[in-house]
């Protein structure tokens, strides 16, 4: 075989007309073998003698797109001192842009023996392991041009590419569940409908399915497992063929794209699918387990877990956080995603315990001029000491805000004492985000998400049912603020149905309509069901899959009309935090941007607002107190708006307020109707049914 020295960048193995250049890193292994596997499963090993700041190199002529290869790396077997390299284990390239097959649990992936974690295990791992591909990058993206929505205009729909497709009738039976089914025309016009600007794909990075789920009959459904942060999940392909995932992945992209929806990709790199010292070694363990890997300071057999899933990646070495980097840019640049959301960010920002937004890893992104770019979502904690970092992220970073998902909840059950912070997540959590001049889109705003309870769970269980999950309900959160309306699961009480009805168009009201940028959950809209499962990772099956065929489509429709409403009212999507100040009004006296009034249409009082059992509240936005301007630079004004809440179990009389009276106001939104359409208000007060929602517009005279 015709071999070259080549070249130590890019790391990967990089094609081109007369060859493929291969790259690895690895700092404290003493060889490393370069294996093609044939189609006839054959192996040719390669010697790549070639070393550069710890990457081993070559470039092989006559080798390209579609060839099938992994590594053998040769070094020390000792646990006790962080090395555990075994060459009769073949590994995936880290950069490998294509994965092909999946992992046969077998004995041999581990390089201990079974029931002895010291005694070297040295057989041979081919038969059992995934395999890198080399691709070809060449693809017609036809013009494909982000649809860089503000972030201000923004509404996420996070989805699952499975679940969101599966079960969908109108896509044809060999596309569902796959990329395909999701660029799918059906799916683009749901999401459209609904309003959304993006859909934030589940992990989609390859990932591994535990031996153990699989043993129980399960799977991991959600995908936090990585084990290739450049390669799309090939489940999620349509064509088996290797590499294929890659093409079908960007058509999917391009199809979004067109129709104006940007692609959130959730990601995971805090951890691998490697596990704990028990694990697989499948990559990474292999090639040079103490670099890529946190070992306890105490004893470096053990790995340093602040994820829950056995190890964390060493982001304090630099081969490591460009492993990062560079994925991240190849999947902005090469797949023309529009942003990410980092699964447990907190384990990233650990420099060497505690979690510091001064990170390197924060440093590095702030000044990548492709990665800086994107949209940035945190999900500001781990399970480690001091993990929960709501609101201390760096400023070009948004968060899920995970207050605002207990207080909403709370405020909606009726808890005591939520009022004045449901006033504060209301507004944009500016006691999270302003301090650091960030604005109110910092806050990804969410009452449920994949973790955890549905939409239709959430108003239906008061305790979790995680049985199919095999782990005797021990798993997931018991902190569900649920309330299950008055019975347990299924009812078919009129008077029970149609209160959990109006809480879920209240929680979908509340979150479209609140300051910063609302996150749905795929199938929320739909009424999808979990049966009171609120940790569903390894169902990937009906329980878990959206059933069209019995959508909730009154639901469906309030959903697109709250939404319809934001886009419509930029008071809804303010740039900059309500300050309490007066706004000179071209109809009279200059009014503050926002008031806050008890329902009688009176000012609150600090006895109003620290009221243990007041439930029920006015807002008034000011209209004219926008910052938005349009493309000639004149400021913009929008409808004065008034919102009325009660949280209460008994009906509640407001009261306009006196400046309000002699003004025309109009009913947009009352939650208490399905299907309500807009009217005029007729009297200075207006009763709001128990646990409901109303909005009004103030109409031009």
């Amino acid at each position: 075989m015709d071999t070259l020295p080549g070249s130590a960048y890019p790391l990967g193995a990089t094609a081109d007309p007369n060859g493929t250049n291969f790259a690895l890193f690895s700092q404290n292994g003493t060889r490393v073998e370069l294996c093609l596997i044939g189609d006839d499963g054959s192996e040719s090993r390669v010697d790549l003698t070639e070393v550069d700041a710890q990457v081993w190199h070559g470039y092989l002529r006559g080798v390209g797109p579609g060839q099938r290869y992994g590594y053998r790396v040769h070094g020390p077997y000792d646990p006790a001192s962080g090395q555990r390299f075994n060459p009769s284990k073949l590994l995936l390239d880290p950069y490998a842009r294509a994965i092909d097959g999946a992992i046969r649990w077998d004995p041999a992936l581990f390089s201990y023996e079974q029931g002895d974690e010291t005694a070297l295990n040295v057989d041979d791992s081919r038969p059992f392991t995934m395999l890198s591909v080399i691709t070809d990058p060449a693809f017609d993206w036809e013009g494909d041009t982000p649809p860089h929505c503000a972030y201000g205009d923004t509404i996420i729909y996070e989805a699952h590419v499975r679940g969101l497709t599966k079960l969908h009738p109108d896509i044809p039976p060999e596309q569902r569940g796959t990329y395909a089914a999701v660029g799918h025309p059906a799916i683009i016009e749901h999401l459209q409908k609904l309003g959304v600007t993006a859909i934030e794909l589940m992990p989609v990075h390859q990932f591994v399915i535990d031996g153990t789920l699989q043993d129980k009959g399960l799977s991991n459904y959600w995908g936090y497992n990585t084990i290739g942060f450049f390669a799309p999940h090939n489940a999620y392909a349509t064509d088996p063929a290797a590499g294929h995932q890659v093409a079908e992945f960007k058509e999917m992209v391009r199809a979004l794209h067109a129709a104006g929806l940007e692609v959130i990709l959730d990601v995971v790199y805090n951890h691998t699918a490697e596990g704990n010292q028990l694990g697989p070694t499948l990559s990474f363990r292999g090639i040079d387990n103490s670099e890529y890997y946190r070992l306890s300071p105490d004893n470096l057999r053990y790995y340093l877990d602040y994820t829950g899933t056995g190890n964390s990646l060493n982001v304090r070495q630099p081969r490591t956080l460009q492993l990062i980097m560079d994925s991240l840019r190849y999947w902005v640049t090469e797949m023309h995603v529009d942003g990410f959301r980092f699964d447990l960010a907190s384990v990233l920002a650990r420099e060497f315990y505690d979690v510091d937004k001064l990170s390197t890893f924060f440093e590095v992104v702030a000044q990548d001029p492709v990665v800086s770019q994107v949209k940035l979502i945190a999900e500001p904690w781990d399970i480690g000491p001091g993990g929960y970092q709501v609101g201390n992220f760096p400023p070009n970073w948004t968060e899920w805000n995970g207050k605002y998902r207990d207080t909403v909840r709370d405020f909606w059950r009726g808890q005591p004492a939520t009022l004045g912070e449901f006033a504060s997540r209301l507004t944009g959590s500016a006691d999270l985000y302003e301090d650091d001049g960030r604005r109110p889109s910092a806050s990804i705003n969410f009452v449920t998400a994949h973790d955890g309870f549905t939409l239709a769970d959430l108003v239906s269980y008061n305790s979790k049912h995680n049985e199919a999950n095999g782990e005797q309900n021990r798993d997931g959160t018991d902190d569900n603020r649920s309330w299950n309306c008055g019975v347990e699961g299924d009812t078919d009480d009129p008077a029970i149905l149609a209160l959990r009805a109006r809480q879920k168009r209240n929680f979908l009201a509340t979150l479209l309509l609140s300051q910063g940028v609302p996150m749905i959950l795929h199938g929320d809209e739909l009424g999808r069901t979990q049966h009171g499962n609120n940790n569903a990772y390894a169902q990937d099956n009906e329980l878990t899959w959206m059933h069209w065929d019995t959508a909730d489509h009154e639901l469906i429709a309030f959903t697109a009309a709250v939404a319809k409403l934001r886009s419509e009212h930029p008071t809804f999507r303010r740039l900059r935090y309500f300050d309490g100040k007066p706004v000179d009004r071209a109809d009279g006296d200059p009014l503050p941007d926002i008031g806050w009034l008890s329902p009688s249409g009176v000012e609150m009082t600090m006895q109003d607002w620290s009221a243990g059992f007041n439930k029920s509240i006015t807002v008034f936005l000011n209209g004219q107190s926008l910052e938005r301007r349009d493309a000639d630079g004149h400021q913009l004004t929008d409808d004065d708006v008034i919102l009325f809440f009660n949280a209460d179990s008994a009906p509640v009389e407001f009261t306009l307020p006196p400046r309000a009276v002699p003004l025309r106001w109009e009913v947009l939104l009352d939650t208490s109707q399905a299907d309500a359409a807009p009217a005029p208000l007729e009297k200075t007060t207006i009763t709001l049914a128990d646990r409901s929602l109303v909005v009004l517009r103030r109409v031009a005279a």
